[in-house]
């Protein structure tokens, strides 16, 4: 039986064309060699230059197709590459146990409990599983994407009045990588007021590409969330950035999936409430989330760059004035 890629038990004891099929099945997943692969992947100048060097646009769109393939040996094949690249998937957390696609695997919900959402009221909580990024402060409306890389904090929000009320804010920023939980909760109890969306490119975000490609979050496509926080009515932002193969974002507070294809409004007016920890979204694949408050936050004295961090642990603390 293959728990991770059948949508159905199979019977006790199956047809013997079952059984061939499934031993078939199986020697082809276990041809495929999980250790090199995943050594290839972690390669991120090797990573850079091959997802770089492809019509981005495109592979985006086939891949957004492709993991939505649920005939078995396809699924299976594609799955089993999948985790050689990205490594451990942790699927022992997930509620489900078997998965219809590869793209149902990407978006997978967890089990109940199992983040845990600290409940500190001074302090604001990682909204997804990350690698923690740069962060810091909006100097001059300037953010930093990297060491030596900034990009103007305008640009990435397309609007120049709400980049400067920003000013002198904090910075966080959240890489979500391709073996990770892709879903994105409510960094305290807010409400979601507007969502403005911009279309773009499909960069890599690794970190070898945020020290070649300048302005990069500047040009990919991304979500810009104005948010209010309850009950205190402090505004924030989160910026969930598109990349290669997951140009696609999907928000409960809205009808349509944000991707590619979309053609609808720019900007749309929301009135949506979440309480701290609730779901708000997710990412079809893995991307970055860019966190944004005023100055009366800093990044909590726990996080560091480069530190793994998961939904519901402190990101953001008030300060004491």
């Amino acid at each position: 039986m293959f728990p991770l890629f059948d949508g159905v038990t199979p019977p006790s004891s199956p047809p013997a064309t079952i059984r061939h099929h499934k031993s078939t099945l199986s020697g082809v997943c276990r041809l495929i060699p999980a250790r090199p692969l995943h050594r290839l992947s972690r390669s991120e100048r090797l990573n850079f230059l091959l997802t770089n060097r492809i019509p981005r646009r495109w592979a985006t769109l086939f891949m957004g197709r492709f993991s939505r393939v649920r005939q078995p040996v396809v699924r299976a094949v594609s799955m089993r590459l999948w985790q050689a690249f990205a490594g451990n998937l942790h699927l022992e957390e997930a509620r489900k146990t078997r998965f219809e696609s590869m793209h149902d695997c990407f978006i997978r919900e967890l089990k109940p409990g199992m983040r845990p959402v600290d409940p500190d009221p001074q302090a604001m909580v990682s909204p997804c599983d990350a690698i923690v990024g740069a962060s810091g402060t909006v100097r001059g409306g300037e953010v930093i994407q990297a060491k030596g890389y900034p990009y103007e904090l305008a640009e990435l929000l397309g609007d120049q009045a709400l980049a400067d009320s920003y000013r002198d804010g904090t910075f966080v920023t959240l890489r979500i990588t391709a073996s990770m939980y892709h879903r994105f909760h409510a960094p305290d109890d807010l409400r979601l007021n507007s969502v403005r969306y911009h279309s773009g490119d499909t960069w890599n975000v690794n970190p070898v590409a945020l020290k070649r490609v300048e302005r990069l979050f500047c040009r990919n496509e991304r979500a810009v969330l104005e948010m209010t926080h309850e009950p205190s009515g402090a505004r924030f932002l989160m910026v969930p950035v598109a990349a290669i193969l997951v140009a696609s974002i999907r928000l409960h507070a809205l009808h349509d999936t944000l991707d590619l294809r979309y053609r609808g409004p720019v900007f749309q007016r929301c009135d949506a409430r979440y309480a701290r920890g609730e779901e708000m979204g997710y990412f079809q694949q893995g991307s970055t989330i860019l966190m944004f408050t005023g100055p009366e936050y800093r990044v909590h004295p726990d996080r560091h760059d480069g530190e793994r961090i998961r939904v519901g642990q402190p990101l953001l603390a008030r300060r004491n004035h």
